[in-house]
């Protein structure tokens, strides 16, 4: 027997016609650091039909061409996030947060043939020129300094001229191969170069279904969702398309991601569903709690919901927003390569609100499309009950199997990242409850390894940002010759903070076991961070190692 079930391809030109027509009138709004600029999804539809011409008839891409985007979230963005990947092409998101060597080493690997950025980073661009060998064309979104480019010997473009005047249609690649590339981002790179991970048009479209369920963003038309992460990083974790296809407004912040002008977004705008990792919502927070240059509070009703990955948050984080000014923030968990859900943390229903707050402390549920399984040490599965650890490993529709080989070349598929029977290994140690929900507990390369024991860096992070003068504190491991390794603790404290180290050492030991106690502690002015906000614990481990933290022992003595 076989399925009497129609063929039709799965792909990101099927998004963009569905979007720009039955939701049409749909909206995205670029923050321009005064207020807001908007177009309407028929709009965004027709400008990437001009787009398109342009790179087919001027630029010369064709089918699997790689266009990078050099971008900040904003409109001309989204276009290119349609028609790239709808003329048949792929888009590379470029992080702008990298250093310049990894910059450059992921242009010359994906052989981007154009590069779009946005004005207001073509000195990054620019900076790496000379090292480049597959670029051929430059177009620039919005104004810029191009005397910057004064020795490229390709093509260079400013946007709005080059789509001006083009037809307002294309004939779209929607019957092209669904398992054809349509996107490529890579990991951020913090050890080693970064890696390429290429979403397919079949597991684009299927990361949006499962992203628009109720059981995740639950994106609808009478929703307006913030990306504040990054559209670089994860595809923003797939929401610009998941908006697109549901008929969800967008508001783009553009490069405008400190605290004070993203509340003012949000109070003019009125968006109601938002995601960022929890650095950006560190300092929100305190901008809605002390409001800069004005008296009254910010309205920030319209949001329903927040949405938190990147890193565990803090459930002091959660709890404050929530207590403080009505805001939802539920827990994700995903990496580049899951496109990014893996989890979504929403709590089982029929619960009162302590035992839910007991399940959005985890980082949610696997959805239907992610199967999980736990490894221990010894290569042996762990039980889902809730109590023993183990490394996650994942598969599905719209995890990766491999990383990018490189124009050319065969998929890497290394040992430490892919099992032989294809699943893919996240790094990350946790355990998974009978019913399906997942808590983070580490990653594998920060637990802290302790006398035979496990302690988590996460949880101890957590227990201190609890503390309501303690801004944020990062955990990491350094070697001890009694225990092999012990926890150096790295405090944030917030401005005119009364609590000492020693005070946060005696708040710590009430809520941890005393054997799990950090004997060594320093304070930062910041945690580092990594170029997608995450704690960046191998410099502190560095500066550890050389001696440049003023660490303060448990007796009291540096």
């Amino acid at each position: 027997m076989f399925s009497t079930m129609q063929d039709v391809p799965l792909t990101v030109a099927r998004i963009l016609e569905h979007g720009s027509t039955l939701h049409g009138r749909a909206t995205v709004t670029t923050w321009d650091g005064t207020g807001p600029q908007v177009r309407t999804f028929a709009e965004v539809g027709a400008r990437a039909a001009q787009l398109a011409h342009a790179l087919r008839d001027e630029l010369d891409v064709t089918p699997e061409h790689v266009v990078g985007s050099l971008m900040w979230n904003n409109a001309d963005h989204l276009e290119a996030y349609l028609a790239v990947p709808a003329m048949g092409g792929v888009l590379h998101t470029l992080n702008l947060r990298l250093p310049a060597a990894q910059l450059a080493f992921i242009v010359n690997h994906a052989a981007d043939h154009v590069i779009i950025v946005s004005g207001s980073v073509l000195p990054l661009l620019a900076a790496v020129l000379p090292q480049l060998t597959s670029l051929k064309h430059i177009v620039i979104s919005g104004p810029a300094d191009r005397s910057l480019l004064a020795g490229f010997t390709g093509s260079v473009h400013e946007y709005e001229e080059l789509i001006a005047g083009r037809p307002t249609d294309y004939p779209w690649q929607s019957e092209i191969d669904e398992r054809s590339p349509a996107m490529i981002c890579y990991t951020s790179g913090t050890t080693g170069d970064p890696k390429g991970v290429v979403y397919s048009h079949r597991s684009i479209f299927l990361h949006c279904l499962q992203g628009n369920a109720a059981a995740a963003f639950g994106l609808t038309p009478a929703d307006v969702a913030l990306p504040v992460v990054p559209m670089f990083h994860v595809a923003a974790w797939g929401i610009p398309y998941a908006a697109f296809m549901s008929g969800a407004g967008l508001l783009m912040p553009d490069r405008f991601l400190q605290p004070q002008p993203l509340a003012a977004m949000i109070e003019q705008v009125k968006p109601t569903v938002s995601a960022a990792v929890p650095t950006i919502w560190n300092g929100l927070l305190e901008e809605l709690d002390h409001p800069t240059g004005r008296q009254q509070p910010y309205d920030v009703s319209s949001l329903r919901q927040v949405v938190i990955g990147g890193s565990a948050c803090p459930p002091a984080l959660m709890r404050a927003f929530q207590e403080r000014h009505g805001i939802r923030v539920v827990h994700a968990w995903g990496m580049t390569e899951t496109s990014p859900l893996g989890t979504f943390g929403l709590p089982p229903a029929g619960l009162d609100e302590e035992q839910q707050w007991h399940y959005r402390a985890m980082q949610g549920v696997f959805p239907a499309g992610v199967q999980a399984r736990l490894i221990g040490p010894g290569g042996e599965r762990v039980p889902h009950d809730g109590h023993s650890a183990g490394e996650l490993e994942v598969r599905g529709p719209w995890i990766a199997g491999a990383y990018y080989g490189g124009a050319g070349n065969e998929p890497e598929r290394p040992e430490d990242k892919f099992t032989e029977d294809g699943w893919l290994r996240t790094g990350d140690v946790g355990t998974i409850t009978p019913d399906g929900f997942l808590t983070l507990t580490d990653r594998a390369k920060d637990v802290i390894k302790s006398g035979g024991e496990w302690i988590s860096s996460v949880e101890l992070e957590n227990q201190l940002m609890a503390h309501p003068e303690v801004a944020e504190a990062a955990v990491v491991a350094v070697p001890d010759e009694k225990w092999g390794e012990r926890p150096l603790a790295a405090v944030v404290l917030r401005p005119d903070a009364a609590v000492d180290l020693p005070g946060l050492r005696t708040f710590l030991a009430g809520r941890v076991a005393s054997w799990q106690l950090p004997e060594r502690w320093t304070l930062v002015e910041s945690v580092p961070k990594t170029s997608v906000g995450k704690f960046d614990k191998k410099v502190i481990r560095a500066d550890y190692a050389a001696g440049r933290l003023d660490v303060v022992w448990e007796d009291g003595k540096s």
